[in-house]
């Protein structure tokens, strides 16, 4: 398929809305008039104003990406390191950061924001609201998330990284064994960059709860605003655990408690407990929006309804609540009551049955249709069989007995990179390709996408499945060499060269990407003949998302209104002001309406002034008063109440 011929085929898809006059729906001067109201300051002074949330969500997205490209350059320094018993070409002390840094920031810093970089983009569109219920607070949050992980990384360039681990254990992260301020770096940063996440779950919440558009009950939300919904409630409920870890740390470094201090009375299993209550549900965390990201791509290219909506959802709310009944599985090793071990082991398979409905509900929905082979639909189909195998071996390192034998090696490596890849990087790409025209209103080439999809595939397959044997073999994980006479020489330097050719599929899509910017096709409205409202506005987005918010009377909208060859809208809204409809929260009925706030540079200012807060507190505890006041006093200044807010 040519890029050509994905773009006819986009075209012959296009519903509805393609035909769709924004501009003749309100008349000339009234269309401009709300666009104005809703437009983003210009300019480099105007970018550190702008609050809409199609453009805080795709900076989301591209800061991830860029940190997810720095990550893979780490593991491809990793994988060389490793090619071949004894080299020399990182020391131990450089392999330990990098690898720190890499998996911190595949975590915290690409998988987690990119994951929220598409909720904030999309879901309001696709719940017919006109922009996210707290803008200003959206924008503070994308600006915590670039200053602390630019942070993070530049510790890296200092030689001053953490080098415990992504996990951080104590006591080998105590100042004991790890002095300097690679440990200090890493807690301040994380309790740091965990602000953004939970601001980002919090208006996620209000926007889903109360911004959808009339009629959209929730019975008829889309598949993908329900993953977003259960993601926001278990960031709420999972990062608060790793703030407090860190902070506890922190303080041991920093103030001389002792949490987590042996000789006086502290323990490292508080560590564990308190790590991993955050660290197995935000496996989860980036899982859940990619369920619903891949249920979206397989409605629209099977063109049907989608198979057992209401299974669907509760299976992935089931995997949202069972997934904080599993962390201790992470520590079968430390010496827990058999008691214990066997309820976390049950608990563990257990999550494998609504994990097992859904892939029967996509089955079901592919069954009988009309399927159609677009680069979108080949990232879901290669996350089918990538996913599945992760999923499988999840169940064996569940098995008490057998995670014991495979503990801290390289099956486990193996094991979390299909489940992690397969089921947040490999959706993620899928949504790249969905979304792109609708971001850009331009086509990404379906040739480049395809071979990218493929190169990905077979890439990751030779990289990671060596690794299962290898764990296998009894290599350990987090070594920077082996002995030649290890016998792990062949596999390592295989996984290597599948390294390289992993990175070869990503920039082809890179080079898709930065070529159809400019010269992509142009892409109609709704370019894949998608079912829900983000098709429903302009491609890319109006600055008022919707000139006339609709009103939803099914969970397929644009598939209805296509047969009707009429759509249903709000109308009085004031077009002087960011208005919105705000709707009740069962059935979605009209209930008030909500003026939004415009552009400032305020979020920016409390942002600078808490990283400096933050990044101080690393060399001293004063920084901690200083930048609670900074903090404070730039609080003030942006709820300040202003005219006309109140006049009216």
């Amino acid at each position: 398929m040519t890029a050509r011929d994905g773009t006819a085929e986009a075209r012959d898809h296009a519903l509805g809305p393609s035909s769709y006059d924004h501009q003749a729906a309100v008349g000339q001067a009234s269309f401009e008039r709300i666009e104005k109201t809703w437009r983003s300051p210009s300019g480099f002074f105007g970018w550190f104003t702008q609050v809409n949330h199609s453009a805080i969500g795709l900076r989301f997205i591209v800061t991830a990406f860029v940190f997810f490209i720095l990550s893979g350059l780490l593991a491809l320094a990793m994988r060389l390191q490793l090619a071949i018993p004894l080299n020399q070409m990182l020391s131990h002390e450089t392999y330990n950061q990098v690898m720190t840094v890499h998996g911190t920031a595949m975590m915290f810093l690409f998988a987690i924001p990119a994951m929220e970089g598409f909720a904030i983009y999309i879901a309001p569109l696709m719940v017919g609201a006109r922009d996210m219920a707290f803008p200003r607070l959206n924008a503070f949050g994308y600006y915590v998330y670039l200053i602390g992980g630019s942070a993070f990384f530049l510790s890296l360039a200092f030689g001053m990284a953490p080098d415990a681990g992504w996990f951080n254990y104590v006591p080998l992260a105590n100042k004991t064994f790890s002095e300097g301020y690679g440990v200090d770096i890493w807690t301040t940063m994380i309790t740091f960059i965990e602000l953004s996440a939970l601001t980002a779950a919090v208006e996620l919440i209000v926007t889903i709860m109360k911004l959808r558009a009339p009629g959209m009950s929730l019975d008829r939300m889309p598949i993908f605003v329900w993953a977003v919904l259960v993601m926001s409630f278990m960031i709420l409920f999972a990062m608060p655990s790793v703030m407090v870890a860190s902070a506890f740390l922190m303080m041991d470094r920093l103030v001389d408690t002792q949490f987590f201090i042996v000789e006086n009375g502290g323990s490292p299993l508080l560590w564990q407990h308190l790590f991993w209550f955050f660290g197995h549900p935000e496996v989860y965390i980036i899982l859940v929006p990619a369920l619903g990201i891949v249920t979206s791509i397989v409605v629209t290219f099977s063109g049907r309804p989608l198979f057992g909506y209401t299974a669907l959802v509760l299976a992935i709310t089931g995997i949202g609540m069972v997934s904080f009944g599993l962390w201790v599985h992470h520590m079968y090793t430390t010496g827990l009551p058999f008691m214990g071990r066997s309820f976390f082991m049950a608990a563990s398979s257990m999550i494998a049955i609504p994990s097992g409905v859904q892939v029967y509900c996509w089955i079901a929905t592919l069954w009988g249709g009309k399927v159609r082979f677009a680069t979108p639909m080949l990232w879901v189909l290669a996350f089918f069989g990538v996913f599945i195998a992760g999923g499988l071996t999840g169940v064996m390192v569940a098995s008490v007995p057998f995670d014991r034998q495979v503990h801290d090696s390289y099956f486990v490596v193996a094991h979390f990179h299909y489940v992690l890849m397969g089921g947040a990087v490999f959706p993620l790409m899928g949504a790249v390709y969905y979304w792109f025209p609708k971001a850009t209103g331009r086509m990404l080439s379906e040739h480049l996408g395809t071979w990218s999809c493929l190169t990905v595939f077979v890439g990751f397959n030779i990289t990671f499945f060596p690794m299962h044997i290898l764990g296998l073999q009894g290599m350990p994980r987090r070594i920077y060499t082996y002995l030649d006479g290890m016998g792990w020489g062949d596999l390592n330097l295989l996984a290597t060269a599948g390294a390289f050719l992993l990175a070869f599929g990503f920039a082809l899509t890179l080079f898709n990407v930065i070529h159809s910017v400019r010269h992509g096709a142009a892409a109609p409205d709704n370019a894949w003949g998608g079912s829900t409202l983000e098709w429903a506005t302009a491609s890319p987005p109006l600055n008022c998302n919707f000139i006339q918010q609709p009103v939803v009377e099914s969970r397929r909208p644009m598939w209805d209104w296509r047969e009707a060859d009429t759509r249903t809208v709000v109308a009085g809204l004031r077009e002087d002001r960011r208005e919105t409809m705000v709707t009740t929260l069962l059935d979605a009925r009209p209930q008030s309406v909500m003026v939004l706030p415009g552009p400032t540079p305020w979020p920016f200012v409390s942002a600078v002034a808490a990283s400096a807060g933050f990044i101080g507190l690393i060399f001293s505890p004063w920084f901690f008063p200083i930048g609670f006041f900074a903090v404070f006093a730039t609080m003030v200044l942006w709820f300040w109440p202003r005219h006309p807010w109140r006049k009216e």
